[in-house]
């Protein structure tokens, strides 16, 4: 069992750490996207700790269907496969697998589905997730839920809910049998349950309450981030956290930029993931304090700065903005690389940031700066 403890609080916001078998994550945190078992830019994983990344995110869905995940059991799971020594977490392919709209088939036992690299049939339900994830060996296991589209009717959104509930029952039973067999890689891996409901503020908030009576590792709001505005993404956190264990942690999945982390973090979340900062980077596209820049434009070519003064990511220590424009010009797998590491470390930079704040109860300050910062320069870099 992981031990959760809240260090600080200030206002909603919370500063916790969570011992686990892996080791210590500090939150809030941002947790780095691999789905595949990398990071997409060519990013490794003695990269990934010298810019301070304390949780890697990998794909079940992804690493199922391609390598498989009976061959990485075999390895010793994914923490030897990858030589990745701190906490991974791994998403439960249910958001994949109800993304292939048009290829799957849901029932009570779980979704039918193809394969999108081989077309192979495929089924999916909450104890095959459950199986796969304990091959890979992953600190934390996301529970397998129906992503529903945020704008999806009520009725539809009420029948998903209950089943979602009736799949997490059966992922609990199913991880606590795996951990307890004798060949289990991880045998203290460890269960989040996932909020959904849309944006039915009374579905979301009944089923919060449901799955906190589950007493689970942790829990995360999902189906966010997938259609409605960001007002109607902060309303359902301002509804939905305040019905969520405060003494465990409160995933947002897949969310988001720099200020829906900010906005999110101020009504309690401690754990977020996002594939922006790496699909972002490979575009040429980084982060600032002083807004997002565009590397590719022309103002850049003759710019001997570094990304950002004073960053002491890899590529601001060592490299111009104009060299990494004629890179990424040049189509060089090294242009997309450094600002992907420099994407990935702003976002680890800033959480550490955002934990200072939160021990120190300046965080509403910390958020008011960092925001106006980067509004005010977006502006100018226009």
């Amino acid at each position: 069992m992981a031990e959760y403890k809240i260090i600080a609080k200030d206002g909603r916001a919370k500063r916790a750490e969570m011992t686990t078998v892996h080791g210590t994550i500090q939150t809030p945190v941002f947790m780095n996207v691999g789905t595949v078992g990398a990071i997409k830019g060519a990013v490794s994983t003695d990269d990934l700790r010298a810019i301070g990344t304390q949780v890697e995110l990998s794909n079940t869905y992804h690493l199922h269907v391609r390598t498989g995940d009976k061959l990485i059991k075999q390895f010793g799971g994914l923490h030897k496969f990858m030589n990745w020594d701190r906490p991974i977490l791994t998403d439960s392919g249910g958001f994949q697998v109800f993304s292939l709209t048009g290829l799957r088939k849901i029932k009570e036992e779980g979704v039918w589905f193809n394969s999108h690299i081989d077309g192979r049939k495929i089924f999916m339900g909450p104890e095959e997730s459950m199986q796969i994830q304990s091959n890979l060996g992953s600190t934390i296991a996301m529970a397998f839920d129906e992503c529903i589209p945020a704008l999806a009717d009520r009725d539809y959104v009420e029948n998903s809910v209950n089943r979602t509930t009736r799949w997490l029952a059966r992922c609990k039973e199913e991880m606590a049998r795996l951990n307890s067999l004798e060949d289990t890689v991880n045998p203290h891996q460890l269960l989040f349950g996932i909020n959904q409901g849309a944006i039915f503020p009374d579905i979301r908030i009944a089923h919060a309450e449901q799955i906190s009576e589950m007493d689970l590792d942790g829990y995360a709001v999902g189906g966010l981030a997938v259609g409605e505005t960001h007002e109607e993404m902060y309303h359902i956190l301002d509804e939905v956290v305040p019905h969520l264990p405060e003494n465990k942690p409160t995933y947002l999945m897949g969310v988001g930029t720099p200020a829906n982390i900010l906005e999110a973090v101020d009504r309690g979340v401690d754990f977020f993931d996002c594939v922006y900062p790496s699909r972002n980077g490979r575009h040429g596209h980084v982060y600032t304090n002083h807004g997002k820049l565009n590397l590719f434009n022309a103002k850049y070519e003759l710019d001997p700065r570094p990304i950002e003064e004073g960053c002491q990511c890899p590529a601001c220590r060592s490299y111009s903005r104009a060299y990494i424009r004629h890179l990424l010009k040049a189509k060089e797998m090294l242009g997309m690389r450094l600002c992907v590491l420099h994407n990935l470390y702003f976002y680890n930079k800033m959480m550490e940031e955002i934990r200072d704040a939160i021990e120190n109860h300046r965080y509403a300050e910390y958020k008011k700066e960092k925001l106006e910062g980067m509004t005010r320069g977006q502006k100018e870099n226009a």
